[in-house]
Protein backbone atom coordinates (compact mmCIF):
# COMPACT_ATOMS: atom_id res chain seq x y z
CA UNK A 1 0.00 0.00 0.00
CA UNK A 2 1.07 3.76 -0.53
CA UNK A 3 -0.71 6.92 1.24
CA UNK A 4 0.26 10.36 1.03
CA UNK A 5 -0.37 11.93 4.89
CA UNK A 6 -2.45 14.53 5.11
CA UNK A 7 -3.70 13.79 1.15
CA UNK A 8 -4.89 10.26 0.43
CA UNK A 9 -7.41 8.08 2.54
CA UNK A 10 -5.08 4.96 3.75
CA UNK A 11 -7.99 2.98 3.83
CA UNK A 12 -7.05 0.86 7.37
CA UNK A 13 -8.60 1.33 10.23
CA UNK A 14 -6.76 3.55 12.03
CA UNK A 15 -3.54 5.88 10.82
CA UNK A 16 -0.57 3.38 10.66
CA UNK A 17 2.01 6.16 10.68
CA UNK A 18 2.89 6.03 14.21
CA UNK A 19 3.05 2.57 14.18
CA UNK A 20 6.21 2.47 11.83
CA UNK A 21 8.37 4.37 13.50
CA UNK A 22 8.25 2.49 16.50
CA UNK A 23 9.07 1.19 19.48
CA UNK A 24 9.62 5.41 20.63
CA UNK A 25 11.37 5.67 24.17
CA UNK A 26 9.02 7.63 26.49
CA UNK A 27 9.63 11.34 28.19
CA UNK A 28 8.22 11.30 31.76
CA UNK A 29 8.83 14.55 32.37
CA UNK A 30 8.52 17.18 35.19
CA UNK A 31 8.50 20.91 34.72
CA UNK A 32 7.80 23.63 37.17
CA UNK A 33 4.75 25.95 36.40
CA UNK A 34 3.32 29.60 38.28
CA UNK A 35 3.83 29.67 41.75
CA UNK A 36 5.78 26.15 41.67
CA UNK A 37 3.48 24.03 40.98
CA UNK A 38 5.21 20.28 39.76
CA UNK A 39 3.90 19.05 36.16
CA UNK A 40 4.11 15.68 34.88
CA UNK A 41 3.06 14.32 31.58
CA UNK A 42 4.81 11.67 29.07
CA UNK A 43 5.93 12.21 25.64
CA UNK A 44 6.77 9.31 23.41
CA UNK A 45 8.16 12.15 20.62
CA UNK A 46 11.55 11.97 22.72
CA UNK A 47 15.49 10.82 21.50
CA UNK A 48 18.78 11.68 22.12
CA UNK A 49 20.28 14.17 19.47
CA UNK A 50 23.87 14.47 20.66
CA UNK A 51 26.74 13.41 22.88
CA UNK A 52 28.89 16.20 23.50
CA UNK A 53 27.40 18.07 24.98
CA UNK A 54 24.73 15.94 26.31
CA UNK A 55 21.49 16.87 24.25
CA UNK A 56 17.89 15.81 23.92
CA UNK A 57 14.90 16.08 22.37
CA UNK A 58 11.10 16.39 22.96
CA UNK A 59 8.57 17.09 20.39
CA UNK A 60 5.25 18.61 22.50
CA UNK A 61 2.61 18.69 19.77
CA UNK A 62 -0.93 20.14 20.23
CA UNK A 63 -2.82 22.00 22.61
CA UNK A 64 -5.04 22.04 25.81
CA UNK A 65 -8.67 22.09 24.84
CA UNK A 66 -9.27 25.81 25.25
CA UNK A 67 -6.80 26.40 22.81
CA UNK A 68 -3.56 27.27 24.97
CA UNK A 69 -0.06 25.26 24.88
CA UNK A 70 0.46 22.64 26.90
CA UNK A 71 1.40 23.01 30.47
CA UNK A 72 4.54 21.43 29.80
CA UNK A 73 5.81 23.77 26.56
CA UNK A 74 4.47 26.74 28.75
CA UNK A 75 6.31 26.19 31.87
CA UNK A 76 9.64 24.98 30.30
CA UNK A 77 9.86 28.64 28.10
CA UNK A 78 8.63 30.35 31.12
CA UNK A 79 11.53 27.83 33.43
CA UNK A 80 13.88 27.51 31.02
CA UNK A 81 14.39 23.94 32.43
CA UNK A 82 12.82 20.29 32.89
CA UNK A 83 13.18 16.79 33.99
CA UNK A 84 12.98 14.02 32.22
CA UNK A 85 12.36 10.36 33.75
CA UNK A 86 12.95 6.79 32.49
CA UNK A 87 8.57 5.18 32.84
CA UNK A 88 9.60 1.45 33.17
CA UNK A 89 6.95 -1.40 33.13
CA UNK A 90 6.84 -0.89 37.09
CA UNK A 91 5.63 2.42 36.69
CA UNK A 92 3.29 2.42 33.43
CA UNK A 93 -0.02 2.85 35.75
CA UNK A 94 1.12 6.25 36.99
CA UNK A 95 2.67 6.91 33.47
CA UNK A 96 -0.45 6.99 31.55
CA UNK A 97 -2.71 8.32 34.40
CA UNK A 98 -0.24 11.58 34.15
CA UNK A 99 -1.28 11.96 30.45
CA UNK A 100 -4.92 13.37 31.37
CA UNK A 101 -5.65 16.74 31.39
CA UNK A 102 -5.15 18.11 34.89
CA UNK A 103 -5.42 21.86 35.55
CA UNK A 104 -2.81 23.91 35.18
CA UNK A 105 -2.61 24.58 39.10
CA UNK A 106 -3.14 20.80 39.92
CA UNK A 107 0.72 18.53 40.22
CA UNK A 108 0.08 15.10 38.66
CA UNK A 109 2.64 14.24 40.89
CA UNK A 110 1.09 15.26 44.11
CA UNK A 111 -2.50 13.58 42.49
CA UNK A 112 -0.97 10.23 42.22
CA UNK A 113 0.86 10.29 45.16
CA UNK A 114 4.33 10.28 43.40
CA UNK A 115 7.13 11.43 45.83
CA UNK A 116 9.28 14.30 44.29
CA UNK A 117 13.18 15.02 44.83
CA UNK A 118 14.24 18.40 44.89
CA UNK A 119 17.09 19.04 42.00
CA UNK A 120 20.78 18.88 41.93
CA UNK A 121 21.37 21.35 39.55
CA UNK A 122 18.15 22.85 38.52
CA UNK A 123 15.01 23.80 40.59
CA UNK A 124 12.66 21.05 38.65
CA UNK A 125 12.23 18.43 41.48
CA UNK A 126 12.48 14.79 40.12
CA UNK A 127 10.48 11.43 41.05
CA UNK A 128 11.92 9.43 43.54
CA UNK A 129 10.06 5.94 41.87
CA UNK A 130 12.41 6.69 38.54
CA UNK A 131 15.43 4.63 38.17
CA UNK A 132 17.14 7.27 35.70
CA UNK A 133 16.55 11.24 35.67
CA UNK A 134 18.00 13.71 33.62
CA UNK A 135 17.83 17.37 34.41
CA UNK A 136 18.24 19.63 31.21
CA UNK A 137 18.27 23.44 30.74
CA UNK A 138 16.15 24.45 27.71
CA UNK A 139 18.61 25.42 25.06
CA UNK A 140 16.25 25.96 22.02
CA UNK A 141 12.20 26.03 21.16
CA UNK A 142 11.74 25.14 18.00
CA UNK A 143 8.66 25.58 16.14
CA UNK A 144 7.27 22.95 14.58
CA UNK A 145 5.36 22.80 10.53
CA UNK A 146 2.50 23.47 12.82
CA UNK A 147 2.55 25.88 15.10
CA UNK A 148 0.70 24.13 17.61
CA UNK A 149 3.78 22.18 18.07
CA UNK A 150 7.61 22.70 18.93
CA UNK A 151 10.33 20.48 19.24
CA UNK A 152 12.15 20.88 22.80
CA UNK A 153 15.61 20.82 22.87
CA UNK A 154 17.34 20.56 26.05
CA UNK A 155 20.84 20.33 27.30
CA UNK A 156 21.32 17.49 30.06
CA UNK A 157 23.33 19.66 32.70
CA UNK A 158 22.63 16.20 36.06
CA UNK A 159 22.34 12.65 35.68
CA UNK A 160 20.58 10.40 38.10
CA UNK A 161 20.65 6.95 38.09
CA UNK A 162 19.79 4.38 40.88
CA UNK A 163 22.26 2.20 42.67
CA UNK A 164 19.44 -0.66 42.24
CA UNK A 165 19.33 0.10 38.67
CA UNK A 166 23.38 -0.92 38.13
CA UNK A 167 24.87 -3.94 37.50
CA UNK A 168 28.49 -4.65 37.68
CA UNK A 169 28.53 -1.08 36.71
CA UNK A 170 26.25 -0.85 33.79
CA UNK A 171 23.07 0.35 33.47
CA UNK A 172 20.66 -2.86 33.51
CA UNK A 173 18.02 -2.24 30.93
CA UNK A 174 16.44 -5.88 30.86
CA UNK A 175 16.10 -5.51 34.88
CA UNK A 176 14.56 -2.36 35.03
CA UNK A 177 12.43 -2.87 32.00
CA UNK A 178 12.22 0.52 29.90
CA UNK A 179 8.59 1.41 28.87
CA UNK A 180 8.23 2.45 24.92
CA UNK A 181 5.56 3.11 23.10
CA UNK A 182 4.51 1.50 19.56
CA UNK A 183 1.68 2.54 17.29
CA UNK A 184 -1.79 3.10 18.20
CA UNK A 185 -2.20 2.37 21.67
CA UNK A 186 0.30 -0.18 22.22
CA UNK A 187 2.94 -0.36 24.51
CA UNK A 188 6.29 -2.50 24.99
CA UNK A 189 9.02 -3.55 27.51
CA UNK A 190 12.51 -3.90 27.08
CA UNK A 191 13.24 -8.13 28.51
CA UNK A 192 15.96 -8.89 26.61
CA UNK A 193 18.96 -7.28 25.79
CA UNK A 194 21.96 -8.77 23.37
CA UNK A 195 25.24 -7.15 22.34
CA UNK A 196 26.21 -6.67 18.85
CA UNK A 197 29.50 -4.85 18.48
CA UNK A 198 30.20 -2.56 15.41
CA UNK A 199 32.19 -3.76 12.72
CA UNK A 200 36.19 -2.88 12.59
CA UNK A 201 36.23 -3.42 8.59
CA UNK A 202 33.35 -3.43 5.73
CA UNK A 203 32.16 -6.67 4.88
CA UNK A 204 33.57 -6.59 0.89
CA UNK A 205 32.91 -9.61 -1.65
CA UNK A 206 36.12 -11.16 -3.43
Amino acid sequence: MFYRPGLDPHGLPHDPLKACVAPRPIAWVTSLGPGGVVNLAPFSFFMMVSSDPPTLMISCNGQKPDGSPKDTRRNVEAAGEFTVHMATADLRAAMNLSSAAYDADESEAEALGLTLLPGRVIRTPRLEAAPVALECRLWRMVPLIDPREAMILGEVVGVHIADAALTEGILDLARIKPLSRLGYQDYAVVDEVFPMRRPREPLRKD
